[in-house]
């Protein structure tokens, strides 16, 4: 094949034109987090406006094409999904997840296999149909409506930074439903071809089945190895990825061809479950090698790109037209999967004794549904194209929903029961500002150093006002509580960095606010309540443990006494000071060429959250924040350079 062929240079304008629409797609979802909606959700509808539906930016066909790309990212998502099965984690969970897989996969086949049979007489392919037929319709909707989306459950997670029993116990539960479902599927397709085709029962059929499974297991063992193999190799962090990118999708290049040649070669199919062997590649690297802290922050690190461009196309595949036509059927079927999702995680809950608060939510992040039920229900077209086709369009209308109302709900419980770790979004206003919470010799002597190193600082304390003599070089703010309305008063939003010297319990309060509303850059804590210690790492909040910050302080100046007097500022004349990059003048350059005065040197850059390792040839970006050491003058000469 010619290299520059009309179908290779079609394909390069295809994959070029969606990179374009998903790099504008990733910035402007970040405005659905701001409604409090999924960034999931936000990408679906940006993806089918500029699908061929809409804005036909990505015109009709181009699907197809792409498809590469779905299979990159499902092979990725199945790498993070196995890599949220760690044993040791999950070992207090096992419980609920059997009890809840087991009530929710019996509870829905056969609630939606019966309502499904009831209503046949309101959908219209079904009305002519013979018995035979129309039971077996009802039977491989019941099999399909099983079926979960670990896709749409790791973006939320991952999205949220989710961590908790409630979490653990969903992603086991939507993989191992959409590993049963696969089996259950196969097995309602064998009926449903000898009651409607009056074949002889097909004994083989199912026996590949489990032979699928198990080749599966043994390639997917494999895979763990190789997996670990590329871990093994001291190259870098982005070469690493690309390598486990380009595994995760050989293995839907291997599947393809051991279908098709076992189909030509015996007259059977056997089908391999691309995803299943992904997830226990990952299972093994996770459990079973010491690679499992590189590996998950590999998936961490690289998730949002595969998400972006997987959810993207998602949305711009979706067949809208077909879920206007059939809205009303298509609406019907999804209350009434609905109902068996909740009926079945109440009964699983209850039966696994969870916690009523878990109960009470534990129905919604297992709406959402993706590629396995899109994947299942083209098989259906393709073996009755007599209804396959209608059959198809109203399973794509369900999954439609499904999409739309499953990711917030699912965002939404994850906020209720706690597990919520998103750290909200900080734009700097070029101001250097701080609120201490709490009135005492400390925090006025801490306000009072800010104060000459030109910071803007409010104190708010919960005293009363009278309680105590106020200091007339300092802004003292009297509040009440510590909640959302509070903090916005005292422009908290816009704040750079928030000291507590409060209780555990009241910093903790303040610190989650912050977090999650606000993303404040720097949130300090005295700790007073070892109970809140492991909170606060979670929320990033730097803690200072009076009971060894002297001995560690002590430590340091015994080991560098110079290096320690400096970043204290107790070296006359000079200073730390963490400056942000805003001149778009200096967005490229490298350290080399940046001609910093002889009395100043850079010590770290912190960009995205992450500090990086800086060396002459590292080039700054808008946003960096770089850190500095140097003379007060050099500084102040510095920071009016790296501002706007």
């Amino acid at each position: 094949m010619e290299l520059f062929s009309e179908e290779n240079i079609l394909l390069i304008t295809f994959v070029a034109g969606f990179a374009i629409i998903a790099i504008a797609a990733n910035q402007i979802a970040s405005f659905f987090k701001r409604l409090k909606l999924p960034i999931i959700t936000g990408l679906l509808v940006i993806g089918i406006i500029a699908g061929p539906f809409v804005l036909k930016l990505i015109p009709e066909g181009a699907g197809v094409k792409l498809n590469f790309i779905n299979e990159l990212a499902l092979a990725f998502i199945a790498f993070a999904a196995g890599a949220e099965l760690y044993l040791r984690e999950l070992r207090s969970r096992i419980n609920s997840i059997k009890w809840i897989t087991i009530a929710q996969l019996v509870v829905t086949v056969l609630l939606t296999t019966l309502c499904m049979f009831w209503v046949q007489d309101y959908i219209p392919f079904m009305r002519d149909l013979n018995f035979e037929s129309k039971l077996s319709i009802s039977l491989l909707i019941g099999a399909i409506f099983v079926a979960r989306s670990p896709a749409s459950a790791i973006a939320i997670i991952n999205e949220l930074r989710a961590k908790g029993p409630f979490t653990q116990t969903v992603i086991g539960v939507t993989i191992l439903i959409d590993f049963v479902v696969i089996i259950l599927f196969t097995i309602c397709f064998s009926i449903s071809k000898t009651l409607i085709n009056g074949e002889n029962f097909d004994v083989i059929s199912i026996l590949l089945i489990f032979i699928g499974l198990g080749v599966g297991a043994g390639i997917g063992l494999l895979l763990g190895r190789l997996l670990k193999l590329i871990l093994q190799l001291r190259i870098q962090q982005n070469a690493k990825t690309v390598l486990i990118i380009l595994l995760g999708y050989s293995i839907y290049v291997l599947s393809h061809q051991i279908e098709h040649l076992t189909a030509h070669n015996w007259g059977y199919k056997l089908a391999l479950e691309p995803l299943l062997i992904c997830i226990i590649g990952s299972f093994y690297v996770t459990n079973y090698t010491q690679y499992r802290p590189e590996f998950q922050k590999i998936l961490t690190e690289t998730g949002t790109y595969v998400f972006v461009a997987f959810f993207t196309l998602t949305g711009a595949s979706l067949s809208v037209d077909i879920l206007f036509q059939i809205l009303p059927i298509a609406a019907l079927l999804f209350f009434v999967r609905l109902i068996s999702i909740v009926i079945g995680a109440y009964s699983g809950g209850i039966l696994a004794k969870d916690p009523m608060s878990f109960n009470h939510v534990g129905w919604m992040p297992y709406v959402t549904q993706a590629g396995v039920a899109l994947g299942l229900s083209t098989l259906v077209a393709n073996e009755f194209p007599a209804w396959g086709n209608e059959f198809a369009t109203l399973i794509v209308a369900v999954i439609v929903i499904n999409q739309f109302v499953g990711p917030p709900l699912f965002k939404w419980a994850i906020n209720k029961v706690g597990e919520n770790h998103d750290k909200g979004t900080f734009e700097f206003d070029g101001i250097r500002d701080a609120i201490i919470f709490g009135f005492e010799s400390q925090s006025v002597a801490l306000a009072r150093q800010l104060l000459s190193k030109d910071w803007e600082v409010k104190l708010a304390t919960l005293l009363k006002k009278g309680e105590f003599e106020e200091p007339e070089d300092i802004e003292i703010r009297y509040i009440e509580k510590l909640d959302y309305e509070t903090l916005i008063g005292l422009e908290a939003d816009k704040t750079e960095a928030m000291v507590s010297l409060l209780s555990g319990k009241e910093s903790y309060q303040l610190c989650e606010t912050a977090y999650h509303h606000f993303g404040t850059p720097d949130l300090i804590v005295r700790l007073n309540d070892r109970y809140y210690y492991d909170r606060f790492l979670k929320l990033d909040v730097i803690i200072v443990d009076p009971s060894m910050a002297i001995v560690n302080l002590l430590d340091h100046f015994v080991r560098s006494p110079q290096a320690t007097s400096l970043l204290l500022g107790m070296e006359i004349g000079q200073d730390t000071r963490d400056l942000e990059v805003m001149d778009s003048n200096l967005h490229g350059i490298t350290l080399r060429n940046l001609h910093l005065p002889s009395d100043v040197i850079i010590l770290s850059i912190k960009r995205g959250g992450q500090a990086i390792i800086s060396h002459g040839y590292t080039r700054l970006r808008i946003g960096d924040l770089v850190t500095l050491v140097g003379s007060n003058k050099s500084l102040d000469a510095l920071t009016l350079r790296f501002g706007k």
